[in-house]
């Protein structure tokens, strides 16, 4: 069967990408809220809401660890999958009845809010990854490869969506009683969740045109395939500094404060646009390179935004710095998908996520250990971005040719 012909007999992976990308955009939505309220939590349990930063890294290690043991039991049950559905949908009723009782247990009287707070985020966010790796690897599994990346690209453009309007939320929100918006994403992405159900059935039951270039054995032990890993880290580290760090400090160069809310989310525009051609040319030319090309063009964005003497001048840098970090982003998982084939793509697609949270980590143990704001390297964190992604851009290269001679 060729892939027009399932292209026009199976619609299915296309709805199906369409309604996870749903479903990612409100597990966004909830983590901006999490985000934008954790402060006011602390303070109300009474803790100090200074260790905000601290907690939120806590829960990269937490989200890191309990992405690699999804992965792994994903690729254990892989001849159940048929279960896979409502095993996501129990976890995440767990983690949204957690993050649901989060504003409420912090009205407990003082020494019994504040045990009751940090159970509440150890367990929200230690489910949650039930939907971080797990619809990934549903997707991947019941897609043909050549066209897995615009299947990607369509469920991770729910992301890309949640994170444009985060400002909107932070300006929306920050002075709402938190128990209403924490009420309503709970309930919404438990709503939504449910639907994996009828997804992964559909999926199982549509046709597949098998990839005749498939690996027979999976790569993802291979050196190519670690150095692909060390890579990402190392861009995504440079995309946390570029965007979380120095874009508001450079729109303050040309913008007002209050014009920050209009301005951030060019970023996600160009990411979510990049998304649907980058999908497009790795299907022809392969994930690595253009994942190693769209790096080396983010440069570009970077040190455009950096030496920009205008608004325009810059909002165009942090456009184009935008795609480069879509197009590598949704590479990125076709060609954790790839290594992880047969057979171990669960495990590929939660060390991706992994090396993302560590790269969040890092970026927050920064911030706050007072690194970004010390004088002396500033000039380190203004071009540091740059060279990581010029540095991850030619090692993706070289990650290429190694799983290429293999």
């Amino acid at each position: 069967m060729t892939d027009a012909a399932v292209s026009r007999t199976s619609p299915v992976p296309h709805a199906a990408a369409i309604y996870l990308a749903i479903v990612q955009f409100f597990f966004t939505v909830g983590w901006s809220v999490y985000v934008i309220f954790l402060p006011k939590l602390l303070e109300q349990a009474g803790l100090p809401k200074g260790i905000a930063i601290w907690i939120l890294a806590a829960d990269q290690v937490a989200f890191m660890l309990s992405d690699l043991v999804m992965g792994v039991w994903i690729d254990r049950a892989r001849t159940t999958l048929r279960r896979l559905g409502p095993v996501i949908v129990g976890l995440t009723a767990v983690s949204c009845l957690a993050f649901l009782l989060l504003p409420q247990v912090v009205r407990l009287e003082k020494d019994v809010a504040k045990i009751a707070l940090i159970a509440a985020l150890v367990v929200w966010t230690l489910t949650s990854s039930a939907l971080r790796v797990p619809p990934l690897v549903i997707l991947g599994n019941h897609t043909a490869k050549p066209r897995l990346p615009l299947m990607l690209a369509l469920n991770l453009s729910g992301l890309a969506v949640g994170g444009a309007i985060s400002p909107y939320l932070g300006v929306t929100l920050r002075d709402m009683d938190p128990r209403l918006p924490f009420a309503l994403s709970s309930i919404v992405l438990l709503a939504t969740t449910f639907g994996l159900i009828w997804v992964e059935r559909a999926l199982a039951g549509a046709p597949v045109e098998p990839s005749v270039d498939a690996p027979k054995a999976p790569m993802h032990g291979s050196a190519g395939a670690i150095l692909f890993f060390a890579a990402i880290a190392i861009a995504a580290l440079g995309f946390q500094l570029h965007f979380f760090v120095n874009s508001a400090p450079n729109y303050l160069r040309f913008a007002k404060p209050a014009d920050l809310d209009l301005l951030m989310p060019v970023f996600w525009i160009g990411f979510n646009l990049a998304m649907f051609p980058a999908g497009a040319f790795t299907k022809r030319f392969g994930a690595l390179h253009v994942m190693a090309l769209a790096a080396v063009c983010g440069v570009v964005g970077i040190i455009g935004g950096i030496l920009a003497t205008s608004l325009p001048m810059l909002i165009a840098a942090q456009f184009i710095a935008g795609c480069a970090w879509g197009a590598v982003f949704v590479s990125a998982f076709s060609a954790a998908s790839s290594l992880g084939s047969p057979g171990r793509v669960g495990i590929a697609m939660a060390i991706l996520w992994a090396v993302l949270a560590l790269a969040t980590l890092g970026r927050m143990l920064m911030v706050g250990g007072g690194v970004t704001r010390t004088p002396d390297l500033t000039p380190i964190i203004a071009w540091g971005p740059a060279v990581a992604w010029l540095f991850g851009g030619l090692a993706l290269a070289q990650a290429a040719r190694v799983l290429r001679k293999r």
